[in-house]
């Protein structure tokens, strides 16, 4: 069965628009936890934040917080910094996906550079895995950072999504077969595959011809169909789409 994984990082994002600069206050909203129970209630397997360095949405009490409360799985978005390092190593998520981290970026852009960054990432896969966290690394489909992963020692990779999600036609097809060849070498090497970035109910079906996949991590599109429908009924809605796919 496909697992979907929750980013609730934009409800953070919200939250901070208002109370940046007040971040004890009583009255804070939207609450975190709440949507993580309606996450939870929805049928979730996992949640995912990502503790930035400028702490642009969530913050590091969210993160102990929710590491406390959740009943489903914590799945920490991280850069590989020594600061967010220590931080996961104390809390000890279920998981931890290693993705390039630009302040001037929106939101992140591309995949891991394993390559450049081997020595790096393999220290730190070692003592998050020796902390008791599985590891995965945010990666695009390209065959040469999926041997670079295995190399370092990750579980997982989670195969950037992004450009399919803005391609269509033939464009979309080209990067759906190169999504499909890096999952396939990524079972090969033992790494269970995940997908994310740009995922939506509209996409999806597109996505499913890619073999292998365990987990999708979707974020934005839940959050904002979430304003119209409810957040719980925006992960059903997912949910239903998921069902049909068929490793």
């Amino acid at each position: 069965m496909l697992h979907l994984g929750v980013n609730i990082d934009h409800v953070a994002t919200l939250r901070q628009a208002r109370y940046a600069k007040m971040p004890d206050v009583h009255n804070a909203e939207p609450d975190l936890l709440a949507a993580a129970r309606e996450v939870e209630a929805a049928g979730a397997n996992s949640i995912t934040l990502h503790l930035r360095a400028d702490r642009r949405h969530i913050q590091d009490a969210d993160v102990y917080l929710l590491k406390k409360e959740l009943l489903v799985k914590l799945n920490l978005e991280m850069g590989n910094t020594p600061e967010i390092l220590d931080i996961a190593l104390e809390i000890q998520p279920d998981f931890a996906c290693l993705v390039p981290e630009n302040r001037e970026e929106i939101t992140t852009e591309g995949g891991l550079d394993v390559i450049n960054h081997l020595e790096s990432l393999t220290q730190t896969t070692a003592r998050l895995k020796a902390n008791g966290t599985l590891v995965s690394f945010f990666v695009d489909p390209i065959l040469d950072h999926i041997y670079a992963a295995a190399d370092c020692g990750a579980d997982m990779v989670e195969l950037h999504t992004g450009t399919f999600a803005n391609y269509q036609g033939d464009e979309r097809n080209v990067e759906v077969a190169r999504l499909a060849a890096a999952a396939t070498l990524a079972q090969s090497l033992g790494l269970q595959v995940n997908a994310g970035h740009g995922l939506t109910t509209d996409n999806l079906r597109d996505l499913f011809a890619v073999p292998h996949l365990a987990e999708l991590n979707i974020g934005h599109h839940l959050i904002s169909r979430s304003i119209t429908v409810g957040l719980r009924r925006a992960i059903g809605e997912m949910l239903i789409v998921m069902k049909t796919y068929q490793a």
